[in-house]
């Protein structure tokens, strides 16, 4: 353990505390405390979006899908770019409709007040779950680091994550977002220069040794219609397909993701935010896979134990190998994407259960605007409680970053076709979206249960479901077409 790195990892930790909490002054409302004021720049945005999407997950988790396979997952990141032109075009314009906090006033708005608090009620605990993944791989780095044991590492940074969110609200979220992303891709971009600077060669050995053995596949377009191909979960087919589903469901009705999008000063502004932060995440992406290639290569050539469990295997890598002081830079940069993207679901989740519970069966004026805020501030202490919860109980759901893809994926199905349902089926009401969103959870949840299937496979198959499910309902429940301006 050095004392510059632990030094840059502190002086990190207090400097992002204290410039979140700076924004207390600006928050006098509820649109200042959910949506920023409305005042962010789309780039700002763009670089929140990608901090939210990417995480600690991608940070420790990507490398180890190279380390351990190839570039496949990049077949994944090529479904998000079809995604975003769904949104986009279907979506948007309706959230851009009138004053929206939440993704869920639009459910509603189009069938009515028990759906809005059943999708609300899912996205709270799909999200808590996720991000309990997200939680306990802080801690691995944090454990990393400090030595100490997986539920003070928990502790630790929820509290100082919580503290900047409870007091700055989403504009803290916004622009603690922005530093901790050019610090995160900053810190990657070092250490891939000093980790190939380890082998004997460079790149150019690195090349020689991963190429033959298949290390930079992307493609695989093999088609068949059998198990096999459902469970193999990196192919062209699964990637665009679940890529795609996976990513209209999560930015387009998802709070954390969605949230953001209601932050922009206008739709078109919103938009542009949403396609720019794609080609960041490509770029993200393949710079944590070739990290991934590089590692394999070292240990293969040292011969050296790779670290268990495997997500420990590039932090780890990172507190032990590199120099003094640029240990501690890479360490706070994936810091820095675990805190954005907490502070993110801590202001969402805070945002959904003030706004589509609690606001939602008051009837107006019952509070001032200064008790919601209040209101709104412990709502984000008590999930940062029960995050700690989950994730400590996260240590035992396996691989960190397909766990949080896997937990989401199991309800994004259902969300994505009420939506869908929402802005194309005129004639489904409120009864049969619920039937349907029922219908497709119960299907996703035996998919994981009793079949192989891959989770990149999980949306669309959920989405499909509840969207057949609930048209045929509508012929059964004897519902009329919906008014076309609706």
């Amino acid at each position: 353990m050095h004392y510059a790195d632990l030094a840059v990892v502190v002086v990190y930790l207090l400097g992002i505390t204290w410039f979140g909490a700076r924004f207390r002054r600006s928050q006098k409302s509820l649109k200042d405390y959910f949506l920023g004021g409305r005042t962010a720049p789309w780039w700002a945005i763009a670089l929140s979006i990608v901090s939210a999407e990417t995480s600690t997950l991608t940070i420790i988790g990507t490398p180890t899908l190279a380390f351990a396979g190839n570039f496949g997952f990049l077949q994944v990141v090529f479904g998000y770019l079809l995604a975003r032109l769904v949104i986009s075009t279907l979506f948007l314009p309706h959230y851009f409709r009138g004053e929206m906090f939440t993704a869920y006033e639009l459910m509603e708005r189009r069938f009515g007040p028990r759906l809005r608090k059943l999708t609300a009620g899912t996205f709270l605990v799909v999200r808590a779950l996720a991000e309990g993944v997200r939680v306990f791989a802080i801690s691995i780095v944090i454990s990393i680091i400090l030595g100490t044991g997986e539920m003070a590492s928990i502790i630790l940074i929820v509290c100082l994550t919580l503290f900047y969110t409870f007091e700055g609200g989403m504009t803290a979220v916004i622009w603690t977002d922005v530093v901790q992303m050019a610090l995160h891709v900053f810190g990657a971009i070092v250490s891939l220069v000093v980790i190939l600077h380890q082998i004997p060669g460079g790149w150019a050995h690195v090349v020689a040794v991963a190429a033959p053995l298949g290390k930079f596949k992307v493609f695989d377009f093999s088609f068949s219609l059998t198990p096999e191909f459902f469970s193999r979960t990196y192919s062209f087919w699964a990637g665009i397909v679940g890529g795609t589903f996976l990513t209209t469901a999560s930015h387009g009705t998802e709070q954390l993701m969605v949230q953001r999008l209601l932050a922009a000063r206008s739709r078109r502004e919103s938009r542009a935010a949403l396609f720019a932060s794609w080609g960041v995440i490509v770029f993200q992406f393949a710079l944590f896979l070739v990290i991934g290639v590089i590692l394999f290569v070292f240990y293969r050539e040292t011969g050296a134990v790779p670290p268990d469990p495997p997500d420990r295997l590039y932090p780890q890598f990172i507190w032990n190998q590199l120099p003094p002081g640029l240990a501690g830079l890479v360490i706070a940069a994936i810091l820095a994407a675990a805190m954005s993207n907490l502070s993110a679901a801590l202001n969402s989740l805070a945002s959904t259960t003030i706004m589509d519970f609690v606001k939602a069966i008051e009837r107006p004026g019952r509070r001032s605007e200064a008790s919601y805020l209040k209101m709104a501030r412990w709502a984000t202490v008590a999930w940062g409680i029960l995050l700690v919860a989950i994730g400590y109980a996260a240590r035992h759901w396996g691989s960190v970053l397909e766990a949080g893809l896997t937990v989401a994926s199991i309800a994004y199905g259902g969300l994505l076709g009420v939506f869908l349902l929402g802005v194309l089926a005129r004639r489904v009401g409120e009864p049969a979206a619920m039937t349907g969103m029922l219908a497709g959870l119960a299907a996703v949840i035996a998919l994981k249960l009793e079949t192989a299937v891959a989770w990149t496979w999980y949306v669309a198959a959920g989405t499909a479901i509840t969207f057949a499910t609930a048209w045929v309902a509508s012929f059964i429940f004897g519902e009329r077409k919906w008014p076309k301006q609706a």
